[in-house]
């Protein structure tokens, strides 16, 4: 099994970290098996690698206009296409869904290689437009990202985005109604070219009963109006089938739950308009709502220790000696301004919100006169010690850990740490606790010892400025369980687990 190809600078690791998991999305429909999935997927990203490259040497030494190619997520697309065709020719035909190895030895396989003129209309729409304009298209429609996403991800401003896209739908009908004109079709086909441009131009025209008999019948038309049709939600299917082939409702289908699952994870706007970094935006709502909670504790802790029955005679207290036990004082049980489950003689050692001010006086403290109120300087800190919101605050760093897919022997994660301090370089460690093991980790390099898995950086990402963030992604193997790791830590320094 090839090993993927080493990034060659930091736009390469980006193209990684971005396209591997659709990548590896589309080689799992294609495949028998999660193994089988691994191993194609990883031969057609080497493949769609080398024609990336080669393509940006042919632009460069070219003259002038740029040679037509798909973008970077499409053609690595179709690089698993190409490379499950390979399999079938080579007798690895058992390693692919059986549905893909009809198609593949069928002549809708042959359309996507053969003469470019009757290839499908999307792929040589796709094609003939700018990349960028391309890509924009591609990542709003087929992966179904979040359009102020996609603005970010192609230096767009998120406001004009939409405008963009509208425009770029625009360009992609008519770069398809170019190549419908310019297909080889008979004269049947030929007479209804431009009554096919106007029908599909209008949202409201409805289409003549003999244009729709013959859609129903002509492979060819019927994809074109596909893709001229823009209102009515069609244009993603058209554009999945008509790139990627077989499988590309599937694909759609995929995209769009993964889409779905990350929809949390996509950056919201401040009220200043600045986009904010997801893991710092959870790792401020945590801190948040640990601080309320210890405030509350600290405040009904407060409220009881003023209660009347801090002070009353000896003969209310029926005979009670004036030097009696403070209430949670040492050695005491559990007063009423205790939190459930924590011991009066707990010290400062920190195991959440729930342990607040007024849960006991630390070993070797005087002990406050009796009957008397405790000093307020025991009861009104509004951050106790001993929380988890007082580490979250001091902590070197914060991490993000997100299982982005998994199926039955093996999983994708990705990891993201926040740290306070800048770096120059960096050394991510983590403990599993099922047994899991890296096979492949990107954006760092990789060691595991047992269960202790530590992540290096790489040359183009080892500098990190104060509060910024650092990622990487990896695949692993999993038997029986794959719970989430423990134990993170920044170069030797503990981490929170947000």
């Amino acid at each position: 099994m090839p090993d993927l190809p080493t990034p060659k600078d930091a736009a390469e690791a980006a193209l990684f970290s971005e396209c591997w998991d659709a990548v590896l999305s589309y080689a799992d429909l294609c495949t028998s098996g999660s193994t089988a999935a691994n191993q194609l997927a990883r031969e057609a990203f080497a493949l769609g690698i080398r024609e990336a490259r080669a393509a940006e040497v042919g632009t460069r030494h070219g003259a002038g206009r740029r040679a037509s190619r798909l973008p970077r997520i499409p053609l690595l697309l179709t690089a698993v296409r190409t490379t499950a065709a390979a399999w079938e020719a080579q007798g690895q035909g058992h390693k692919l869904d059986p549905d893909l190895r009809l198609w593949l030895n069928s002549g809708k396989a042959a359309r996507y290689t053969g003469p470019p003129l009757r290839r499908p209309i999307a792929l040589r729409g796709l094609r003939d437009m700018q990349e960028p304009d391309a890509a924009l298209l591609w990542l709003a429609e087929v992966e179904a990202l979040p359009l102020r996403a996609v603005a970010r991800r192609q230096g767009l401003d998120p406001a004009a985005a939409t405008e963009e896209l509208n425009q770029v739908r625009g360009l992609f009908r008519d770069r398809c109604h170019r190549n419908h004109l310019d297909t080889p079709m008979d004269a049947e086909c030929r007479s209804y070219v431009r009554l096919l441009d106007a029908v599909t131009r209008s949202p409201v025209a409805e289409t003549p009963e003999d244009l729709s008999r013959h859609l129903a019948t002509c492979v060819e038309c019927a994809e074109a109006a596909a893709c001229l049709r823009l209102h009515g939600g069609g244009l993603p299917a058209a554009l999945a089938q008509g790139v990627i082939g077989w499988g590309g409702l599937a694909y759609l289908e995929r995209r769009r739950r993964a889409a779905e699952v990350r929809m949390g994870a996509v950056p919201a706007p401040d009220p200043d308009g600045e986009w904010r970094d997801p893991a710092a935006n959870k790792a401020r709502t945590l801190r948040n709502g640990l601080l309320v909670a210890a405030v509350l504790v600290s405040a009904l802790a407060l409220a009881v220790s003023l209660m009347p029955f801090g002070e009353r005679d000896d003969s209310a207290q029926g005979g009670l000696p004036t030097d009696s036990t403070p209430v949670a004082g040492p050695g005491s049980p559990a007063g009423p301004s205790a939190a459930p489950g924590t011991s009066p003689s707990s010290t400062d050692t920190g195991t959440g919100a729930g342990t607040g001010a007024g849960t006991g006086t630390p070993s070797g403290s005087p002990k406050p006169s009796g009957g008397g109120t405790p000093s307020a300087t025991t009861r009104t800190d509004p951050e106790p010690q001993g929380t988890s919101s007082a580490t979250a605050r001091t902590a070197a760093c914060e991490v993000t850990y997100d299982l982005v897919n998994q199926w039955p022997d093996g999983f994708q994660a990705t990891v993201t740490v926040t740290t306070a301090e800048a770096l120059d370089s960096w050394r991510v460690a983590w403990s599993f606790r099922d047994g899991q093991r890296v096979d492949q980790m990107w954006d760092a390099a990789v060691a595991q010892d047992g269960s202790r898995v530590t992540a290096s950086a790489a040359d183009y990402n080892k500098d990190v400025p104060a509060d910024g963030s650092l990622s990487f992604g990896f695949l692993a193997s999993w038997q029986n369980r794959n719970t989430a790791p423990y134990a993170f830590s920044l170069n030797g320094e503990a981490c929170v687990l947000s």
